[in-house]
């Protein structure tokens, strides 16, 4: 009787060590969530708080760094693929989801929750049929105003290209600055570059170009002469200038427009919280009914489709997915949801809203455009030369040189 009551014990203290030990284990499960926004790591830190409250067997581990996608590709070719990913989605993005590595999402009844125009532009990204990541959040590029200085000249919205060059002149003439450009970043000549060239390059332009059926310099004459037009209503020295400064400077009133993404916003904001500030989609046409808003990804959600921890990966995008966590992020970043029945309702960004409920909007040109060209370099050496042919011409041997590869 004795004996089998120690084999009882033992019984038991195996039992609790096993319950223990599996608890212990469950509280370790550890996911990293790689992203390439570092205006986003507060906002996502807030959720992934939320998310670890209510999951308390699974830690999240944020991982921000700056040039992410490269981090990113170094990491991929070593086959360190992060648990979770959120990513631009841009070309690097397609290369990726190309790649095989990405779970495929088809099945899932989250990627249901999502607009699917913005499934349509990942799914153009990688030219495959299923869906290797959900959209979460979209941008836009804008032309930011100052409301109260508008008022000062009785002077509206332009709707079209002819209305936007005239609204800059009258500023210039009344001795204001109509834009202040910040080309010293490169990367910021792809704003209103983006703009333009959504609107003017004609239908299927990456598709005919990919299948050599076109070229730069047959469709982006005029996108190139707009683009160096703006030239003459900036600042002076507008190659001095970066984001930062800026951001800065249209915060302190030193112009009437800013021509940059809703990104800018919040920062601006933070600069001067008084600031009477308001949006517009860049009018690249002279049909006011034919401009579009151009708008895109600004976060793909993903995953390592062979992740240790599928269940909890999945669990966290999900709870990103729900539609309380996405208005947060949205009010947060001042971005747009790909998430249905979530809506950016800010009052700066009123004057957009018609352009998403019409549908009036095209992705981001330059998100199909093979990264290793450098377009933006490319614009910045341009805006300081002048020469549109040999411009093109050199858009299109760069095309053509890195699609040999």
């Amino acid at each position: 009787m004795k004996k089998l009551a120690l084999s009882l014990t033992n019984f038991l203290l195996i039992l609790l060590l096993v319950f223990t030990t599996s608890s212990v284990f469950a509280r370790q499960v550890e996911l990293e969530f790689f992203q390439s926004k570092r205006e986003a790591v507060t906002t996502f830190n807030e959720l992934i708080t939320k998310f670890e409250a209510e999951n308390p067997n699974i830690k999240v581990i944020q991982n921000q760094v700056p040039d992410a996608e490269t981090v990113l590709k170094s990491r991929l070719a070593r086959n360190n693929v992060p648990d979770i990913m959120g990513l631009g989605g841009n070309y690097t993005y397609g290369q990726i989801a190309a790649a095989g590595i990405l779970k495929d999402f088809s099945n899932d009844p989250y990627l249901a929750k999502t607009q699917l125009a913005y499934q349509k532009m990942l799914q153009d990204l990688h030219g495959k049929k299923g869906h290797y990541g959900i959209p979460y959040t979209a941008n836009a590029n804008t032309v930011l105003y100052n409301k109260d200085k508008f008022a000062e000249l009785n002077l509206e919205i332009p709707k079209t290209w002819e209305q936007f060059i005239d609204t800059a002149k009258k500023i210039k003439a009344a001795g204001g600055t109509p834009f202040y450009l910040t080309f010293k970043d490169a990367w910021t000549i792809i704003v209103p570059w983006n703009s333009l060239a959504a609107n003017l390059h004609g239908e299927n332009f990456i598709e005919q170009r990919l299948e050599n059926e076109t070229t730069f310099e047959d469709r982006y004459q005029k996108v190139a002469e707009r683009i160096y037009k703006l030239l003459d209503y900036g600042q002076n020295d507008v190659f001095g200038y970066g984001y930062s400064q800026g951001n800065q400077a249209f915060a302190n009133g030193e112009s009437f427009m800013y021509i940059q993404g809703v990104w800018a916003i919040n920062p601006i904001l933070e600069s001067n919280p008084d600031l009477n500030l308001g949006a517009f989609a860049l009018p690249a046409v002279n049909d006011a009914d034919e401009n579009m808003l151009v708008s895109g990804v600004d976060t793909v959600l993903t995953m390592n489709k062979n992740t240790d921890h599928p269940e909890a990966a999945e669990k966290f995008i999900e709870f990103l997915l729900e539609e309380e966590n996405a208005q947060f992020y949205i009010d947060e970043q001042m971005t747009f949801s790909a998430v249905e029945n979530v809506f950016q309702e800010d009052p700066t960004v009123v004057d957009l809203k018609t352009y998403f409920e019409s549908g009036n909007l095209a992705p981001f040109p330059d998100h199909y455009y093979p990264s290793g060209m450098q377009v933006p370099n490319l614009i910045q050496g341009f805006l300081h030369e002048g020469d549109v042919e040999e411009f093109l011409n050199t858009l299109d041997s760069e095309w053509n040189k890195v699609q040999s590869r």
